[in-house]
């Protein structure tokens, strides 16, 4: 790995537009795709980008030799949950189910094949039951287990968008749940609330194996061109990377989601949204203060002006779990200190309330996800400055949910070029594990509105590709800018969709230092 102190130079590279990778108006990230240049970096800064540059250098420079590939500002997912994202890489994938049997056979299967250690529980992460015929519940996967002539075991799956939990009766009655006293649940599905208070608990493993599939999820992210996340894991989040930097972790920056159970220690410790933490070798910055003020649409607990098909009484518009009286006095306090805002909403009156909270508190910041967004609210994210930080991979996994449960208003499901030429700032990003910690998955499904042979969902909401990957960087390529780089194999700029999906990664510098290198740096 090339220290980052070190001098090191891209030759023979071509750098991608401005006009598709500007991080602001008006940025210059270097010249167009089309003639060679060398890229010098210094002290984890880009020194200088032009010809020839190589020739005059001296012979303990490090030199990558691009052979003509292209090099664009390294790539930000900016709302993960890093460690669900690095236990789902080893969980049950559940994401191609489709009916709760058809999950409970894929459960028992698994214990048939790869028995989980005693008093351990199975944990699977990926069903979707909000288009299911049937109805998922603890007693199906037992009866699915003892069918299999297997002895009772603790399973916990996690649907797809993470707002919902599956257990069966092992798992309510185990010692490690005691605390929720859950063992006479009616049904063994968990949902917002209840289920996040669970999900903290089922996601303690040892800390060694832990750190070791955090680090591992890092690198993988390196290897895609990553160079940054913004964690909103419910964690101590400033404390949990301080300690990963630490410990050697340092293959991304990271921005710090803060939860409010953790606000007032962030403000007693002075630090505003931005603010480098001591100790991380200038990796990790304070991030926003996160909130989650509704549900989710699979579980049909987002917040709408509507009700949802089907439900009736006080929940069939879905939940707000943070109203207006609650949103304001938070985001105020946030706002006095320096701390932006992330909140969750993803349904139209929560997208409403939220924006009604940003506009008495004052506060900057982003709301996360914004699924679905009134047309009078359009315009009031560039007129409040507020971020839309949206995850377009999520419009692929609910299409035909929003079809069936949104319907007549999927036109303003996922609206991203409405918001975009309305003045919006976009963000791009996974939310992971929800979908797969990859910017280019995400450019694609924002470009092309489609991930395979069916016809693009609601092409008129599709980005450009220049908007799309302005969204999903934080730099440029130019000289004074962070050395955060990535090196692909084809132009970003001209590639369909499907190849966006899989763009192939060649190298990925962070501050100057290689986190990915396909090439042979010599």
């Amino acid at each position: 790995m090339v220290p980052a102190t070190a001098e090191l130079v891209l030759t023979g590279a071509r750098v991608v537009g401005a006009h598709a990778t500007a991080p602001r108006p008006g940025a210059d990230v270097g010249s167009r795709p089309g003639a060679l240049v060398d890229v010098l970096v210094r002290d984890g800064r880009i020194a200088a980008v032009a010809t020839d540059l190589a020739e005059d250098l001296p012979a303990h420079v490090t030199r990558l030799d691009l052979a003509g590939r292209f090099v664009m500002p390294g790539l930000w997912d900016n709302h993960v949950h890093f460690t669900q994202w690095a236990l789902a890489r080893q969980r049950l994938d559940l994401s191609g189910t489709t009916s709760a049997a058809d999950v409970a056979r894929l459960v028992a299967e698994r214990l048939r094949t790869q028995p989980v250690p005693a008093g351990a529980a199975l944990t699977g992460l990926g069903f979707r039951d909000a288009l299911w015929s049937d109805t998922p519940t603890a007693a199906l996967l037992d009866d699915a287990i003892a069918a299999a002539g297997l002895p009772p075991t603790p399973v916990i799956l996690m649907s797809g968008d993470l707002h919902c939990g599956w257990l069966n009766s092992a798992a309510l009655r185990s010692a490690a749940l005691a605390a929720h006293d859950l063992g006479e649940h009616p049904t063994g599905v968990l949902r917002e609330a209840q289920w996040f208070a669970v999900s903290e608990d089922i996601s303690v493993v040892a800390p060694d194996v832990l750190e070791r599939l955090v680090d591992e999820a890092a690198s993988a992210a390196a290897a895609r061109g990553v160079v940054g996340v913004m964690d909103v894991e419910i964690a101590d989040n400033l404390s949990v990377w301080t300690r990963r930097v630490q410990a050697g972790v340092t293959s991304l920056r990271v921005s710090t989601g803060v939860w409010p159970e953790h606000l007032d220690r962030a403000i007693a410790r002075e630090l505003a949204t931005g603010d480098v933490l001591p100790g991380t070798d200038g990796l990790v910055t304070m991030g926003p203060l996160k909130i989650i003020a509704d549900g989710s649409l699979n579980t049909r607990t987002a917040y709408c002006h509507d009700p949802y098909p089907g439900l009736v009484g006080p929940e069939a518009r879905g939940v707000l779990s943070y109203d207006l009286d609650r949103l304001v006095p938070l985001m105020t306090q946030a706002a006095r200190h320096g701390i932006a805002c992330a909140i969750h909403a993803i349904g139209d009156r929560a997208n409403t309330v939220v924006l009604d909270a940003f506009e008495a508190s004052g506060a900057r910041g982003s709301v996360e996800h914004a699924q679905l967004v009134s047309p009078e609210d359009v315009p009031r994210f560039a007129a409040l400055g507020v971020v839309a930080s949206v995850q377009p991979e999520h419009a692929m996994d609910d299409r035909d949910v929003v079809d069936r449960y949104w319907a007549g208003r999927a036109h303003r499901a996922y609206p991203y070029r409405d918001l975009l030429e309305a003045g919006a700032t976009l963000a791009l990003g996974s939310d992971a594990p929800v979908a797969p910690l990859d910017p280019w998955v995400a450019i694609a499904a924002a470009v092309g509105r489609t991930r395979d042979e069916r016809t693009p969902w609601h092409p008129e909401q599709a980005l450009p590709i220049g908007a799309a990957l302005a969204a999903s960087v934080r730099s440029g390529v130019e000289p004074g800018q962070v050395a955060d780089l990535v090196v692909l194999d084809a132009d970003p700029t001209t590639a369909e969709p499907a190849t966006l999906r899989t763009m192939p990664v060649a190298a990925t510098v962070l501050g100057g230092r290689l986190t990915w290198d396909t090439l042979g740096s010599r």
